[in-house]
């Protein structure tokens, strides 16, 4: 059984299953995480939605380097969570299924080519106060 987090489902709403997978980056004592300003204003684990016909380990590459700027090597699954959530973005309510991995950040190529995304380097008891998510926030409590 995968842990939920968050609110629970709503009676009377319909769901689309939305996979994604996030990761908790650790370097020289830090975590790096993502802020997304704009509508939504808060910290997160760098990561989201898999694509049709992506693997997850694909998005996990792709979506840090949208919200960072960064690459990264050796991912090693740590598990996954869900949680129900409305999606404004998308106009979506979503069963988020969210695979979190840890990897190292290898190096900064660019800035983020992801609207409204900036990488934030914390301490990992920063980041357990800073990060909006439940799930993401118990996982990162667990690593470090």
């Amino acid at each position: 059984m995968i842990r939920r987090f968050g609110s629970s489902k709503r009676a009377n709403q319909r769901y689309r299953l939305r996979a994604g997978a996030y990761a908790i980056l650790p370097r020289a004592g830090k975590l790096l995480l993502t802020h997304q300003g704009g509508l939504f204003d808060e910290f997160q684990l760098p990561g989201g939605g898999i694509e049709p016909g992506e693997s997850p380990l694909a998005a996990l590459f792709r979506e840090v380097f949208e919200e960072t700027g960064w690459t990264i090597a050796r991912p090693r699954k740590l598990g996954a969570f869900r949680r129900f959530t409305y999606m404004p973005e998308y106009d979506l309510w979503a069963e988020k299924l969210c695979h979190i991995y840890t990897a190292w950040p290898v190096r900064m190529i660019s800035a983020p080519t992801e609207k409204d995304h900036s990488p934030v380097w914390v301490s990992p008891d920063c980041a357990k106060q800073l990060i909006a998510n439940d799930g993401d926030r118990d996982f990162v409590a667990r690593y470090v």
